[in-house]
């Protein structure tokens, strides 16, 4: 069985960047944990067992190539190599289609579309050269079928499967998945706050998601590929 070089996280202080990392932290998985925030990266780690091997990449922008390559260089500088990307960075905005929407539009495509694009980019080359890589993106039902409201940020992450479908095609020969999550509501302290009257009885947590991640990344599951896989069930 493969052992993993290193899987790097993006968005790896957020709540479900968290379960992510606590998750594979817990199977001895090598870590490049990258978030914008350093404080929240710095909370992150202390939480984690001290026995775990941990990169931490903070301040970056990852819509930005030369933030994105550096980050896989220094994947590479600490672990030798790039045996995973699970990004969870984007964004949520809505709104109808008016003289507004441009803005949103932009917004979207940058957190959401560039972003899984950019990342992608950086860690392919280390992958190919391996013939071996497990990408995972977060997209979103909307990018399926949208909703009113829901223009740019559908289509953000309509790009965001497009993206992994074609990577999926592309790179199977070399033995590199591609897959996105659909999560449900995810079970958050933000979204209670802002959904105070949910039932969160049919949310998902954080840490269910997780441990389906981490069998995508995982060589168990290297005839998965190409997919965007529904996270709505409960447990």
């Amino acid at each position: 069985m493969r052992k993993p070089t290193c899987v790097i996280v993006t968005g790896a202080a957020g709540n479900l960047g968290r379960a992510i990392t606590t998750r594979l932290a817990g199977e001895g998985v090598n870590l490049v944990c990258v978030d914008r925030t350093t404080d929240a990266l710095a909370a992150l780690v202390q939480s984690l067992p001290s026995e775990a091997k941990v990169l931490t990449f903070a301040g970056a922008d990852l819509s930005n190539p030369a933030v994105a390559q550096a980050m896989a260089e220094a994947a590479v500088d600490s672990f030798g190599g790039i045996d995973g990307l699970v990004n969870t960075v984007g964004g949520f905005a809505t709104g109808p289609v008016d003289g507004d929407t441009l803005g949103q539009w932009d917004l979207m495509m940058n957190l959401n579309a560039r972003v899984a694009l950019v990342t992608s980019i950086a860690v392919l080359p280390v992958m190919q050269a391996a013939r071996y890589g497990r990408i995972v993106h977060i997209a979103a039902a909307p990018g399926l079928k949208a909703g009113a409201n829901q223009a740019a940020y559908a289509a953000s992450k309509a790009a965001v499967l497009r993206l992994t479908e074609s990577i999926a095609l592309e790179h199977r020969r070399n033995r590199i998945t591609a897959n996105c999550i659909l999560p449900g509501t995810i079970d958050t302290p933000q979204n209670r706050a802002a959904m105070p009257d949910a039932k969160v009885s049919d949310w998902v947590l954080p840490d269910s998601i997780a441990r389906l991640i981490a069998f995508l990344i995982s060589p168990e599951a290297a005839v998965v590929t190409g997919a965007a896989i529904p996270a709505t069930g409960l447990e």
